[in-house]
């Protein structure tokens, strides 16, 4: 049912205007001038709603990317941990077998090391026993000249130990005891290694901060 005419305004008892009518006819021509007005105000209003349609998706976006980097980070630990103890081992490795090379070159370096090192404590002693492998007459000679050199005065005497590594030997004198093992020293080294590995698995890499300006 339409009503063709709204009478709405209200007056009072004198004529006055209590409440004014609310209807405005339509406009149904326009200004160019406010034609262009119109238009300019629908560019700003969709500039807005799709600038901030951006907005969204852009932290969206960054939320995305953060629950991934969240998701992915203990991968990365485990990965980053991995390629350590790889590494290690293959430090390891390397340093062994140059090891090895140069102890079967210079066998006896190890023993005359020794020897320099403690000769205050075997200077005194009138009797030095040395036990290794390999000692012919040759090595005894060899020996016998670096324990002079070292200001040992005393007696040497050889115990030959096939069964020991090369460049491996014991000393023995009057107050103490010496032996060298390269394959426990070795050993030693990987032990110690592998629990500072472990030590720092799992908190070794520091935290990743994100500076979201850069986005």
């Amino acid at each position: 049912m339409s009503t063709p005419f709204a009478f709405d305004t209200e007056f009072d008892a004198d004529g006055a205007v209590v409440r004014a009518s609310a209807w405005k006819p339509v406009k149904r021509s326009y200004m160019p001038a406010e034609v262009e007005a119109l238009v300019a105000t629908a560019r700003l209003e969709a500039r807005q709603e799709a600038l901030a349609e951006v907005e969204n998706i852009r932290a969206m976006a960054l939320t995305n990317i953060a629950q991934a980097a969240a998701a992915a980070l203990p991968s990365l630990r485990t990965v980053a941990q991995t390629h350590r103890e790889q590494s290690a081992d293959l430090a390891l490795a390397a340093a062994r077998a140059i090891a090895d090379a140069a102890l079967h070159r210079f066998p006896q370096a190890p023993l005359r090391a020794a020897l320099e090192s403690l000769a205050q404590e075997i200077d005194a002693s009138p009797r030095l026993v040395i036990r290794a492998s390999g000692l012919d007459e040759v090595v005894r000679d060899q020996i016998e000249q670096a324990c002079a050199d070292s200001g040992f005065t005393g007696v040497v005497a050889f115990r030959d130990e096939p069964g020991m590594a090369v460049a491996a030997f014991q000393l023995e004198w009057a107050d103490g005891r010496a032996d060298h093992d390269p394959e426990g020293s070795a050993a030693r080294v990987a032990e110690a290694l592998s629990a500072a590995l472990a030590a720092e698995a799992g908190h070794a890499e520091p935290p990743i901060h994100t500076d979201r300006s850069e986005f």
